[in-house]
């Protein structure tokens, strides 16, 4: 007896493993953190999904912004039949104003939901969201401080240092004028360059690019391009480097272009980066390399050799499978970088609503 449950015991045990095991072979066949939930998710927000638009009063001006992205979401969505005219069936109103907006008005705009309709103090904000690439910063304005603390917040990658909340806000994935109709790379690609960097001149943080890119433009295995470069030129070098890099604040938007064609990107910053695009759907350790800017152009090398040596192809197989969420279309596509934005609104929607408070 005691030795017919040791067997059962045994393979329990090991049919735990073994599940445990197969789990883990298969997430790393996937970009997503969370392989399983995530297109059934995606499925049930298409059918249920639901946003209010809170519109500024006396806006004379059709909405304007200063950047691709935020232009194409906010036309995507307007459009989409992610709207509803009854906010009580919205599980997230979206505050809207525009890039020129100061915060005055914006404190005004807040003012002017608290007053007039029920729904933001039911939550103080929780369930509410906006936009806006310059970020909102730490005012002493009542209206103001909700708004930062407890909205939604979507901005641009980078967004400006201290104007990102982690776990609460997202970002926009950048805006890239490539076409989108081109085929990606081969799925057996075969590299010209172990790595290329696209320049952009006098941009970012100066001396700690200029010399990285000083001591790599000397190296054959590495190709350094202009911001002036034809597109067709720059899409060559992506098909036929193994790495791009980006230093991060510096232009980053090139990042899904660079998935696409195969090019797993190395992103090289002074720090952690809290607001990656997409960070709590993407496993973005899987899809690209993260380099500290202390690292000159030797130590650099050495770390892209050893990746090629330790997953390379996997990275690179991954990076193109997610590039279909970095893609801004005129006319929105399953799972582009609109739809992906929404899912990750979606997902925020349980917002804590606390009890109304009754005046006597």
């Amino acid at each position: 007896m005691a030795k017919s449950s040791l067997s059962v015991l045994l393979f329990f045990i090991l049919g735990t493993l073994s599940f445990v095991l197969s789990t883990a072979v298969a997430d790393l066949t996937s970009p997503y953190l969370s392989p399983t939930t995530i297109f059934p998710n995606y499925q049930k927000m298409l059918h249920t999904f639901r946003i209010f638009i809170c519109s500024p009063q006396n806006t004379k001006n059709p909405i304007s912004y200063n950047t691709p992205a935020e232009s194409l979401f906010h036309t995507s969505l307007v459009n989409s039949p992610f709207v509803t005219q009854n906010p009580n069936e919205a599980h997230l109103f979206f505050v809207l104003f525009p890039s020129d907006f100061s915060t005055r008005s914006i404190a005004r705009l807040v003012r002017d939901l608290r007053m007039e309709l029920p729904y933001w103090n039911r939550t103080l904000g929780a369930d509410h969201f906006y936009m806006s690439c310059a970020g909102i910063g730490y005012e002493s304005d009542r209206n103001l401080v909700e708004l930062k603390k407890n909205s939604i917040q979507i901005s641009c990658f980078p967004t400006p240092y201290g104007k990102f909340i982690p776990h609460k806000d997202i970002t926009l994935p950048p805006f890239n004028p490539l076409p989108h109709s081109l085929p990606q790379a081969p799925v057996n690609k075969t590299a010209t360059f172990l790595g290329y960097f696209r320049s952009y001149g006098d941009r970012g943080d100066g001396e700690s690019q200029s010399s990285l890119v000083n001591d790599l433009s000397g190296d054959p295995e590495f190709v350094i391009g202009s911001n002036a470069s034809d597109q067709l030129t720059h899409m060559v070098r992506l098909a036929s480097s193994k790495f791009c890099l980006f230093f991060y604040a510096v232009d980053v938007s090139g990042i899904g272009d660079a998935l696409r064609f195969g090019c797993v990107p190395v992103v090289i910053t002074e720090g952690p980066i809290q607001d990656l695009p997409f960070l709590d759907v993407i496993r973005w350790s899987e899809i690209a390399v993260f380099v500290g800017t202390g690292r000159g152009a030797k130590e650099l090398k050495h770390v892209l050799e050893r990746t090629c040596k330790d997953g390379y192809e996997r990275m690179r197989g991954l990076g193109m499978k997610a590039s279909q969420h970095w893609v801004w279309n005129e006319s929105p596509q399953p799972y582009d970088a609109f739809h992906t934005v929404l899912f990750q609104l979606w997902s925020r929607r349980h917002a804590i609503r606390y009890a109304r408070r009754e005046w006597v």
